[in-house]
């Protein structure tokens, strides 16, 4: 093979890699921090708060004596309190006992059992609150669809001219009233599918009625980061008019058509920017979550439709974004569970753990998309770590906060031996989790 033929795999196993440092950084440098800032507003003061591990490349202390740094190895980072004897925040027995009391208090480990527990488990809540920012900020942002139904913009169709306009109410469609913005995907189901349909408006302060295209044809609104339609290479904004040679007006004959394909490869004709091309692919089976906490196997190729036009916008309440961020991030602490539970049941594959690998080509997939799409990753990332903390493992936020829990209940720690035995116990089950994840990335279709 030619050194030019491998030029284009580096450049985006490069561009890979960058994105998942940049996701990684941010999402650690928020769990750190919601340790860091906790710790110090309960009185335990920090040594070091460090991006990344090894060689440090860049250091600097504030006034309250930590040492901020960024390390050589970008791929964690930790904070290491007064009196740890490392970045596990393991005590130093030695150091730890030559300290005069008032000195001690300012120490994780003799800090009062509630300024541990709650300086332990800021660091998932941190996380937490940073994708609930996002996804309230994201929403903010874009905006909800307005009501009425109001067009905003008109995007082509291929082989009709598209009569709606900006600013037209969209009331009825084949003599039927249109409902609210949140029933129409559902009316559009009753629509007969044809690929002109009576449009009744309000346009200009007066009802009219004009033909126009199908409301939901097979368009490519968004694509599923590493999923089989991006790798072939369609992009948003395609309209798939054809599957194998048999011609298609809505997205819901698309979607009938992969499901039922059992995997083998299909042939769409795309129209793109007034042009015609055909794109090869094969279906993947995929394990999806329900809004009940169950899974429902599909094959699917990866992409989500979208109206023949962009909906008016309109910005939603602080209220009403919250609530969202809220919502959308305890659907995906729902999902990761129940998939654990499912996985572990053998309802559903146990490939849908996935590694480092995995992550990292989804970041930078996510990141190939777009700054949104990218930051709508990174969003969701920083649930599942905050989540992955939280198990009650040994070694995780989880497990010191189960420590803590037997210091409530029984009025003192467990043993430094006791601990000693539990961390390694912890850290070997980790170590197990991320050689299997790794393997999954490796061997998983």
């Amino acid at each position: 093979m030619e050194l030019t033929e491998l030029i284009p795999s580096f450049g985006n196993g490069l561009y890979t890699i960058g994105a998942f440092i940049i996701a990684l950084s941010i999402i650690v440098a928020v769990h750190e921090y919601g340790h860091y800032i906790v710790g110090r507003w309960c009185g335990i003061k920090a040594e070091v708060f460090s991006i990344g591990f090894g060689p440090v490349l860049w250091s600097r202390r504030d006034k309250h004596g930590t040492q901020w740094q960024l390390a050589a190895l970008p791929f964690g980072g930790y904070v290491k309190f007064l009196g740890d004897a490392g970045v596990a925040s393991d005590k130093a027995s030695d150091d730890f006992e030559e300290m005069d009391p008032e000195t001690q208090r300012h120490t994780m480990h003799g800090a009062p059992l509630w300024a541990r527990v709650f300086t332990v488990a800021a660091g998932p809540v941190f996380n937490f609150i940073l994708s609930i920012a996002v996804f309230a900020g994201m929403l903010m942002a874009t905006g909800v669809a307005s009501d009425p139904l109001t067009v905003g913009e008109v995007r082509p169709v291929p082989g009709l001219e598209n009569s709606l306009r900006p600013g037209d109410e969209v009331l009825a469609i084949e003599g039927e009233d249109t409902p609210d913005v949140s029933g129409f995907r559902d009316f559009v189901d009753t629509l007969p599918v044809e690929s002109t349909l009576a449009y009744t408006l309000r346009r200009d302060g007066a009802e009219m009625t004009t033909e126009g295209p199908y409301p939901y044809p097979a368009l490519v609104s968004g694509l599923t980061a590493g999923s089989a339609a991006m790798e072939a290479g369609l992009e948003q904004g395609d309209v798939i008019t054809a599957i194998d040679g048999q011609p298609i007006t809505a997205f819901e004959e698309l979607r009938e058509a992969v499901g039922s394909s059992d995997g083998a490869e299909m042939t769409f004709t795309v129209w793109r920017d007034g042009e015609t091309l055909d794109v090869t692919l094969a279906p993947r089976r995929m394990d999806l979550p329900l809004q009940d906490g169950g899974f429902e196997t599909r094959w699917l190729i990866g992409i989500t439709g979208g109206l023949v036009f962009e909906p008016e916008t309109e910005m939603p309440g602080p209220g009403e974004a919250l609530a969202y961020g809220v919502n959308q991030t305890v659907f995906i602490v729902k999902s990761s569970l129940s998939g654990l539970y499912h996985m572990a049941a053998g309802a559903i594959s146990s490939c849908n753990l996935r590694g480092p690998i995995g992550i990292a080509q989804t970041s930078g997939a996510a990141a190939s998309q777009g700054l949104d799409s990218f930051i709508w990753f990174i969003a969701v990332l920083s649930t599942a770590v905050g989540l992955l903390n939280l198990f009650p493992i040994p070694v995780l936020d989880g497990g010191h906060l189960v420590f803590h829990a037997y210091e409530a209940a029984t009025g003192k720690p467990p043993s430094d031996r006791a601990l000693r035995i539990l961390m390694s116990v912890g850290l070997a089950l980790l170590l197990t989790l991320m050689v299997f994840a790794l393997s999954n990335d490796l061997f998983c279709p």
